[in-house]
């Protein structure tokens, strides 16, 4: 199901992928991993098989934008499946793929015009105007390592406030609640909502409350066990303080 606001058409596409449709320019976030574009994922239980886009053989070429987040994102394959032949790929620039055993394709090794940014990063990709925004998990909070370091550290990565023909998009990435987010302009908010690794439903909740954007459409849950959740407790609560929510599910 493609949910659509203000000229937009926004997809799910499975985890963390999310495509944008506008009516010039087509954009990509966090493509691919856990075969959610080559037709692979299987779902962990029947819940998340009820509540999950179905896993396809997706192969487009027609992005004419591609943000990726942070490493844990970082698909080479799937952003060729969905990057097309005059593509800007924008990379948080702390990934290094020596730092994982996922591949060894560097960012710069891709036949894309590429592009990295930091944090506090701002600029125009396809008349797509981007800002970067902190994403991390908190040192002393629920989502650490045994070791008590942070899953995703402050520095490791970044949300993407996008504004798409007008209409201004924000992209958590992977990261807890943090201060400045509800004072974002936001008009649709797309939150991580599985928890373990990132917010859950419950603060993604309050966060958009606070935000108050025209609407929510949550990723980042029921990929696998860690990450699922009840989407439709996550739609009722948002329901009950007048926040409109749609899911793109299966």
């Amino acid at each position: 199901m493609t949910v659509h606001v203000d000229g937009l058409a926004i997809d799910w596409l499975g985890y963390a992928t999310v495509r944008i449709e506008g009516p010039e320019t087509v954009v990509y976030v966090d493509p691919g991993r856990y075969g959610v574009l080559t037709g692979k994922w299987t779902p962990d239980s029947e819940a998340a098989a009820d509540a999950h886009p179905p896993a396809t053989d997706y192969r487009p070429k027609d992005g004419d934008a591609v943000f990726v987040t942070h490493r844990h994102h970082y698909d080479p394959d799937s952003i060729e499946r969905v990057a097309s032949d005059d593509v800007t790929l924008v990379t948080f620039d702390g990934i290094n793929v020596h730092g994982t055993d996922r591949t060894d394709v560097r960012p710069a090794d891709l036949p894309v015009t590429l592009r990295s940014v930091g944090l506090e990063s701002q600029g125009l990709v396809d008349d797509v105007p981007f800002w970067t925004i902190s994403a991390y998990n908190h040192p002393d909070g629920p989502h650490t390592r045994p070791d008590g370091t942070p899953v995703h550290p402050e520095g490791f990565g970044c949300g993407y406030l996008l504004s798409v023909d007008g209409t201004r998009v924000f992209f958590a990435g992977d990261t807890d609640v943090l201060d400045g987010h509800a004072a974002l302009d936001v008009d649709v908010f797309l939150p991580p909502i599985g928890g373990t690794y990132t917010m859950d439903r419950h603060a993604a909740a309050d966060l958009a409350d606070a935000m108050a954007p025209e609407l929510v459409v949550p990723v980042h849950y029921n990929t696998f066990a860690a990450i699922e959740t009840d989407s439709s407790a996550f739609v009722a609560d948002l329901d009950e303080r007048g926040v409109t929510v749609e899911l793109d599910e299966a």
